[in-house]
C-alpha cells in the first residue's frame, strides 16, 4: 500500500502529463520512499497505455541496483534490459557510453525516463552543464515521452542550476511540482525525528616550543590557529570520545531493537581502517568496512543490511539513496563539509522500519559550518542553497560569498564529560589522503572538557 504522499504525487504527475506537459520534478525528504513512488507512477503509465519502456538513471551503482530491485518488484519483471523486459536501471556515468542502438530505441518507443538525485546533473539555458547534465538536456530530455526527476536535496554545492529544473526569478528558488517535507514525514511517522549531537571542547591549548595559545571552542581554534578540520577528525582522543558516544547510544537502542545498526562516514580509506580498528579493539564492537576500493561493495552493503553487525564504516559508498532501515546512529567524520552531503548522510538514519524504538542520532564535531547545517535542518531548502545566476553576478560585477556562517556555540544546553590530558597531535598515516596537517610534529594540544550540544529537531 502506498503512503498518502506517494499517492498524491503519482496523481499530480499523471495530471500534469495528461495536460500536455512532459516533465515532473518531485522533491521529497531523504528516506520518504521516492523510488517506490516512481515505480508506482511507471506502472500506472504502462497500465494506461501511455509508455512502452521505463529507463532509470542514478549517480551510483548501489543506487542503480536499488532502483532496479524496486522497479522489478512493482513491474513484475527483472528490469534488466533483456528481451521482453519493461526497462532497465543505469548510472549517469554510463550515458556517454551507450551505443547508437540505445538512442534509436528511445526514439522508437515511448519512454518514461526517471532521474534519481537529479541535483547531480547541472545544466542551464546558456548551455553550461556538467557531462551528466549535458546528456540529459541534449538527448534524453527531447527523446523521452515523459521525464520524472527526483531529489531530496534540490540544490548543488557549486550553486549551479540543476538540469530539467525551473527557478523563480530573481530569487533563485527551485520550482517543484510536488514537495514532501521532513516535517510532514515525521508527523506521518514516515521518518524518524533526528537528534544531532555537536561535540565541542572548552579548553583547547596548542603549544609549540615556548609559545602557548588557548581556545574555548573548536570554532575559535580553527579560526585563530593553523589547525584544520582534518586535524580534528584524525585526532585519536577526539575521535575516541565521539565514537564512544555513538557506541553508548547504539547499545541503548539495541536493548530494545536488537538489530539496530550504526554508520560511520570516514574521510579516507586509511581513516576508515583506523576507525574500524578502534571499534573492534577498543570498544569491542562488530564492524565492517566498505569503500570505493572494495571489489564488491554492493555485496558488503547487502550483507550488512541483513546481518546484526553493529557498525558499518563507509568511504563514499553510503551517502544517498542507499536503503538500510536498521541504521539509527551515525557518526559524521567525513572531511566533506557541505550542507548537501550533511543532509544526505543524515538521511541514512531517518527511514523508519517496524521496530519499537525509532530514534535517530547523528554525532559530529562542532565545526562552524556543521553547526549551521544542524541548526537549519528544519528548513527543507535553506536560503543559503538557492541557485545563483553566475552570468548575472559577472555582469553586475558583484561579489558573492558562498561561505556558510552560523551563530557561535554557547555553553548552554551542553552536557560535559571530563577528559583532560596532554597528548601528541597524532595523524593517521602521513595525512596524504586527507590533506596535510597544518600542525608540525613538535606541536601538541591540551584538551579540556568535552561537551555536547544536542539539537532535537521538530521537538
Amino acid at each position: 500500500m502506498l503512503r498518502e504522499w506517494q499517492e498524491g504525487c503519482v496523481k499530480a504527475a499523471i495530471e500534469k502529463y495528461q495536460s500536455g506537459q512532459r516533465h515532473f520534478l518531485c522533491q521529497a525528504t531523504p528516506g520518504a520512499g521516492k523510488t517506490v513512488m516512481a515505480a508506482e507512477l511507471a506502472k500506472a503509465l504502462i497500465d494506461m497505455g501511455n509508455v512502452d519502456l521505463v529507463l532509470c538513471f542514478s549517480p551510483s551503482i548501489s543506487v542503480a541496483e536499488n532502483m532496479r530491485s524496486t522497479f522489478s518488484w512493482k513491474l513484475d519483471c527483472q528490469f534488466s534490459g533483456s528481451l521482453g523486459e519493461m526497462g532497465c536501471s543505469y548510472t549517469y556515468q554510463s550515458l556517454k557510453y551507450q551505443s547508437d542502438g540505445f538512442w534509436k530505441t528511445i526514439r522508437k518507443y515511448r519512454v518514461l525516463a526517471v532521474f534519481d538525485e537529479i541535483h547531480h546533473c547541472a545544466a542551464d539555458e546558456d548551455g553550461r552543464s556538467n557531462s551528466w547534465g549535458e546528456q540529459i538536456v541534449s538527448k534524453l530530455q527531447h527523446e523521452a515521452e515523459y521525464t520524472l526527476a527526483l531529489t531530496g536535496t534540490p540544490w548543488r554545492s557549486d550553486k549551479a542550476s540543476i538540469a530539467l529544473a525551473s527557478y523563480t526569478n530573481p530569487e533563485g528558488q527551485i520550482i517543484c511540482d510536488y514537495q514532501y517535507s521532513l516535517r510532514e514525514a515525521i508527523h506521518e511517522k514516515v521518518c524518524r525525528v533526528p537528534k544531532l549531537v555537536l561535540v565541542d571542547n572548552d579548553n583547547l591549548t596548542i603549544t609549540e616550543g615556548a609559545q602557548r595559545k588557548s581556545f574555548s571552542s573548536i570554532v575559535e581554534m580553527l579560526k585563530q590557529s593553523r589547525s584544520s578540520y582534518q586535524d580534528i577528525i584524525q585526532n585519536e582522543q577526539a575521535l575516541g570520545y565521539l565514537i564512544s558516544l555513538g557506541c553508548q547510544r547504539l547499545a541503548t537502542i539495541r536493548q530494545v531493537n536488537k538489530n539496530a545498526g550504526g554508520l560511520i562516514v570516514a574521510a579516507s580509506v586509511k581513516h576508515a581502517q583506523k576507525i574500524q580498528s578502534m571499534l573492534v579493539n577498543r570498544f569491542k564492537q562488530t564492524a565492517t568496512i566498505v569503500t570505493y576500493q572494495h571489489d564488491n561493495p554492493l555485496q558488503t552493503i547487502d550483507h550488512f543490511r541483513e546481518s546484526d553487525c553493529q557498525w558499518i564504516v563507509s568511504v563514499g559508498m553510503i551517502s544517498e539513496g542507499t536503503d538500510i532501515p536498521r541504521l539509527q546512529v551515525c557518526c559524521h567524520l567525513s572531511a566533506v563539509k557541505t550542507e548537501l552531503y550533511f543532509r544526505q548522510v543524515l538521511g541514512r538514519i531517518l527511514r523508519t522500519n517496524g521496530e519499537q524504538e525509532q530514534e535517530a542520532w547523528l554525532y559530529t564535531f562542532a565545526e562552524e559550518s556543521l553547526v549551521g547545517f544542524a541548526e537549519r535542518i528544519e528548513q527543507d531548502i535553506p536560503e543559503t542553497c538557492q541557485f545563483i545566476n553566475l552570468a548575472e553576478v559577472e555582469n553586475n560585477n558583484t561579489e558573492v560569498e558562498f561561505a556558510v556562517s552560523s551563530p557561535g556555540i554557547s555553553s548552554g544546553g551542553m552536557s560535559t564529560a571530563s577528559s583532560r590530558s596532554t597528548f601528541s597531535w597524532e595523524l593517521f598515516g602521513n595525512g596524504e589522503e586527507l590533506g596535510d596537517s597544518h600542525l608540525s610534529q613538535q606541536e601538541y594540544v591540551l584538551m579540556g572538557t568535552f561537551k555536547q550540544r544536542v539539537i532535537a529537531a521538530f521537538s
